[in-house]
């Protein structure tokens, strides 16, 4: 991340993590914080987090595991048949992620290694020391059975200044599947790396956002 930013020509930057990447923004945060404007954390996993029983087996046995990982993949369709109203629309969606996915196929022994990076580490004193405008953004408590969003807001007992948001009619896949939804609201908030202003603010701070606008 620190060399994404320096190959951009960026001394401050925004930085937006999801899921595990929420996790590592947060880190980089904690070890460069002078170099971060604002934090969005989008189902993000909490510095608290340990593996469960499953995501344990998981890293330890990466590919023996991975075709039953893939297979509960198929439990996002109810997500995203939530989030898209036309039936036809929803099924197109999923066929694109299905195919997306198999195009960009993850490494199991590389996805155990980044979780076990994190084996014995705490962040949450460093992260204290960290005073930057934070979004939490996470779906609806029922749509999210990877990333559950009482985790990601686990973070307001770090930083109590942090807005927290829920993205309505979504799950862990917001991003993908509303789109337009997800992008007004980081855009809305984040603060410009000169910028000495305060972000601007989701309308309704803690509740669902849907179609209101952002101030």
């Amino acid at each position: 991340m620190r060399d994404a930013l320096d190959h951009s020509g960026l001394e401050r930057a925004s930085i937006c993590g999801v899921s595990y990447g929420g996790l590592i923004a947060s880190a980089f945060a904690a070890q460069h914080p002078a170099r971060v404007t604002s934090l969005v954390l989008v189902s993000a996993l909490p510095p608290s987090w340990q593996p469960d029983r499953r995501a344990s087996y998981y890293v330890q046995h990466p590919w023996r595991r991975t075709p039953a990982f893939c297979i509960a993949a198929f439990g996002i369709y109810r997500e995203i048949a939530t989030a898209i109203d036309d039936p036809w629309r929803a099924r197109a969606t999923a066929v694109r992620i299905g195919l997306n996915v198999l195009g960009h196929m993850l490494h199991p022994g590389r996805t155990a290694r980044r979780v076990r990076l994190f084996d014995g580490i705490r962040l949450e004193a460093d992260l204290a020391r960290v005073h930057v405008p934070v979004l939490l953004v996470t779906g609806e408590d029922t749509l999210d059975g990877a990333v559950p969003p009482h985790l990601t807001r686990e973070y307001r007992g770090i930083w109590p200044h942090a807005l927290a948001v829920t993205l309505a009619r979504t799950g862990h896949l917001g991003l993908i599947t509303r789109p337009d939804e997800f992008a007004a609201l980081v855009a809305n908030f984040i603060v410009e790396p000169d910028a000495q202003s305060e972000p601007r603010r989701p309308a309704r701070e803690s509740n669902s956002y849907n179609h209101a606008p952002i101030h």
